[in-house]
């Protein structure tokens, strides 16, 4: 049985995982809060096989819920009304971020705020687990009963009883039917200590038994994630990092998997744009081929579930393009701006105008030039002969520039109902967009002087 934990917040959901076999909450990443939250949930939980959610419920140190508790409860409401066959388990938190933050710390790597959200994710979904295996022995490792225990139920009973046998023969008959209530509510009372004794005897060593297994499966299990927007060059680099040789990484990136999705991509094509970004656990012993076939199947499950072969043909795509083009939205625009960034290039393409996307440029210097130690000049770098220039050529890139999330690819298949056909992020974080030349360059005087000039 799959459980999916959620730690939800107005601006991100971090999402975790686990199995009630292994009993280990596996952080999976996060969801923008951008009208698509739901949707984006919904996937997962199929692509997980799974209905079960444990939702963090936020508490003050006073063990009181406070107004984000409010706000969570409303989100439930709302998420079981978007999945009705949805069950839904509450957990309280309380400080959950803090401790996530402190983890990542201690792990001493690179994270970012959503990282955090996934790992608090992860810790709400631990304990659930925990607090559902309480008091429960687990099965075929039932562990028997201290000796001890026995030995101290064995001499309170003998010393109650040489006790009742001290009770005078000529006793009234009365006093002696008090003896007997006495004596009986005595051994009441021991045994329910007893039951107490040897419950809590259960309950700490089903608590070590626990921890050994959770060591055990930590010692055999790692995580890998691929984030949305990471490209080939650099799920490379992190599998390197976590054990595999290059040599393996290699092989196993140029390997011809058998996935009818792959079929329709030019000779030569690599994996970039089919390694769907999410977080899976492996044993130890996988293959670096088992690693990468995982991510594949993830992707395979978001292209048929989704329908997407037919959204990008309506859109006068072929599956490639669309996930080469979703490549491009996904490194342009955040969440919610991808709809309209997708028409936008998708208008471009349709009046033969290039893409100007200096996102693709970047990526040919990345093929070529990586240290850039020959296109230093942003001027001369976007003039760069490559088949992913945009600046340069018109049409697509000659192949997908990244990994692309559920997003992106969703919004190539569902661009936004405008007509743009220009648009550059500020300085400030925000898009925006014009219909013209003229309003574009507007656009870059008034609100990009930094941004716009950023080395490629």
């Amino acid at each position: 049985m799959k459980l999916i934990g959620l730690d939800v917040g107005e601006k991100r959901i971090g999402v975790a995982k686990a199995d009630s076999d292994t009993r280990i909450a596996v952080p999976v990443g996060f969801i923008e809060v951008n009208g698509l939250e739901f949707q984006e949930i919904a996937q997962v939980a199929r692509m997980n096989n799974t209905n079960l959610f444990v939702i963090g419920l936020p508490r003050s140190n006073e063990g009181n819920e406070t107004q984000q508790s409010f706000y969570v409860r409303n989100f439930a409401n709302e998420l079981v009304k978007r999945i009705p066959e949805a069950r839904i388990k509450f957990q309280d938190e309380s400080l959950t971020s803090v401790i996530a933050e402190e983890r990542l710390k201690s792990r001493k790597k690179k994270y970012e705020k959503g990282d955090i959200d996934a790992e608090a994710a992860s810790i709400i979904l631990q304990d659930s687990l925990e607090s559902l295996a309480n008091g429960v022995m687990p099965e075929a490792k039932t562990p028997q009963e201290p000796p001890n225990v026995r030995d101290i139920a064995r001499k309170q009973s003998e010393k109650a009883m040489l006790n009742t046998m001290k009770v005078k023969h000529k006793m009234k008959t009365s006093t002696k039917w008090i003896s007997v209530i006495i004596v009986l509510v005595v051994l009441g009372l021991i045994g329910t200590g007893v039951a107490l004794i040897i419950k809590e005897q259960r309950h700490q060593e089903y608590l070590q038994w626990l921890a050994e297994q959770e060591a055990q499966m930590e010692a055999d299990v790692f995580t890998f994630m691929i984030r949305p927007g990471e490209t080939i060059y650099e799920v490379r680099d992190n599998l390197i990092e976590v054990g595999y040789t290059k040599a393996e990484v290699d092989e196993a990136l140029n390997t011809n998997y058998n996935f009818s999705f792959l079929q329709g991509r030019p000779s030569g094509a690599t994996l970039e744009g089919y390694l769907f970004g999410e977080t899976h656990e492996f044993y130890k012993s996988a293959t670096a081929k088992e690693v990468i076939e995982t991510f594949l199947e993830g992707m395979g499950e978001v292209i048929t579930k989704n329908d997407l072969e037919k959204k990008y043909q309506a859109q006068g795509l072929s599956l490639y393009e669309g996930i080469t083009l979703a490549s491009v939205v996904q490194k342009e625009a955040a969440s919610p701006e991808q709809p309209t960034v997708a028409q936008v290039f998708l208008s471009r393409l349709s009046l033969g105008i290039p893409l100007g996307s200096d996102v693709t440029v970047s990526y040919a210097l990345d093929t070529i030039d990586p240290d850039r130690q020959t296109y230093q000049d942003n001027q001369v770098a976007l003039t760069v002969d490559s088949c992913y220039n945009t600046r340069v050529n018109a049409g697509l890139p000659c192949g997908p520039i990244s990994n692309p999330g559920l997003s992106a690819l969703l919004a190539v298949a569902n661009p936004s109902d405008s007509s743009y056909l220009y648009f550059l992020t500020g300085d400030d974080g925000v898009m925006y967009y014009s219909y013209t030349e003229s309003e574009h360059n507007q656009n870059i005087a008034s609100h990009c002087q930094e941004l716009c000039n950023v080395s490629l």
